[in-house]
């Protein structure tokens, strides 16, 4: 299998050995069930024939139909597809969610294509992969570079074939069956699992010091909560860098300072630093919700927290979470916090399904019981079987697939 630098596969190979799992069903289990490859042509604004490759790769539907995002990006390719959607698998199960995993794409840069061309593109994938999707069969959603615009146009282009058909999507506009509370769902799921683990590092939730670094719309939701708990978050940072105030900054302000201009850069409170002095700094909390690796072997030794929180996709790499183990420094893993935008993801669905509204309230109730229900079970199995966060999300995870595999196949 894999090599142990990769997190996920590291993961899932000591969670399948923990499990006792043969290594013939280890292997079904890994294996996608579908991939699709598919030629996207379409016309430009000046007329002329273009075409593109796009993917979607539909993992395991064991426990309920595939989900997963769309992402429009230039290093879209197959593999990556096929990892993104093996991790939904495990996502939504560990959530307890009745789904599998999916995941799609298109090996494009959207900035280097019009708003209209980006939706005779997007109109003419979604035909494309027609005959695999279904609003039981499978559900995409936004991902890297799509929005509740390329929804809508996915949405009425399967509309237009098979009748209006509002759960074929999630993350749509609120006009078109989106659900209250999808914009804010990842960054306050994150807020509650860093909540939860406070209680069982013993750590003062609101004497705590945050650190996040990324301040987009995870980052940025997840500042804003955590502030709301009375945490005193002490730096953030963007792509254009950081912001450090030792007696915690102004996260109301900034927040509406990021929301009006998309950057932090320009706000006047805090001593601009970078991100690598980010990551050094003194803290309770950090909070990777920007890149991939973003903790890897060049920086893991200057970390100075107590807890890692992933918010991003894979920020710690394997090699560099092995270090913070040694270090007693607890890695709470991204399949359990940022699980929060599938969650919400399900709860547009189910809306749709019954053609009927939830309020906010409700369906921050039910991501609250969700996640914690989620984050104590991870760590249940952390302390029956001594295995690190990580590894303990995915033998819960797998195991719930595996139970519904074993029922299913007989």
């Amino acid at each position: 299998m894999s090599s142990s630098s990769n997190p996920t596969s590291y993961a899932y190979d000591n969670a399948v050995k923990e499990l006792g799992l043969k290594l013939n069903i280890a292997r079904a289990l890994e294996i996608p069930d579908r991939e699709l490859t598919v030629e996207v042509p379409f016309r430009r604004d000046n007329g002329e024939l273009d075409s593109v490759i796009g993917f979607r790769v539909q993992h395991n539907n064991t426990r309920g139909p595939f989900k997963g995002g769309i992402r429009y990006h230039e290093h879209v390719d197959i593999d990556e597809v096929r990892s993104l959607a093996t991790l939904m698998t495990w996502k939504t199960s560990l959530l307890d969610i009745p789904y599998g995993g999916g995941k799609g794409g298109i090996g494009v840069d959207p900035t280097k294509f019009s708003k209209t061309e980006l939706e005779r593109m997007s109109r003419r994938f979604f035909r494309a992969i027609d005959p695999i999707i279904g609003v039981n069969v499978d559900i995409p959603a936004p991902d890297v570079n799509t929005n509740a615009q390329v929804m809508s146009w996915f949405m009425d282009e399967y509309s237009q074939i098979h009748g209006y058909s509002p759960a074929i999507v999630t993350g749509k506009p609120l006009e078109l069956g989106g659900s209250e509370g999808r914009e804010a769902a990842t960054g306050k799921g994150t807020a509650i699992i860093t909540r939860e683990s406070a209680g069982k590092w013993n750590i003062d939730l609101q004497n705590s010091k945050i650190v996040i670094q990324g301040f987009g719309n995870v980052g940025s939701y997840a500042a804003k909560f955590l502030h709301e708990y009375g945490c005193k978050i002490i730096a953030v940072s963007d792509v254009t860098g950081g912001l450090f105030d030792p007696d915690g900054l102004d996260i109301p302000s900034l927040f509406d300072h990021n929301y009006k201009n998309r950057t932090i850069d320009g706000f006047e409170q805090g001593k601009k630093i970078t991100n690598e002095e980010l990551l050094a700094l003194e803290c309770d909390f950090l909070i990777p919700a920007a890149l991939g690796s973003a903790i890897n072997e060049s920086n893991v030794d200057t970390l100075n927290c107590k807890v890692v929180v992933e918010a991003a996709n894979g920020p710690v790499t394997g090699d560099a979470a092995k270090s913070l183990h040694k270090r007693s420094i607890p890695v709470i893993p991204d399949i359990l916090t940022n699980a929060g935008g599938v969650t919400v993801s399900y709860f547009e669905w189910v809306q749709n399904l019954q053609q009927f509204k939830w309020t906010e309230d409700e369906v921050n109730k039910k991501l609250e019981d969700k996640m914690v229900r989620a984050f104590h079970e991870v760590y249940s199995m952390k302390k029956e079987r001594g295995v690190a966060m990580r590894i303990a999300s995915f033998m819960v995870s797998i195991d719930r697939v595996h139970s519904a595999y074993n029922l299913r196949e007989g």
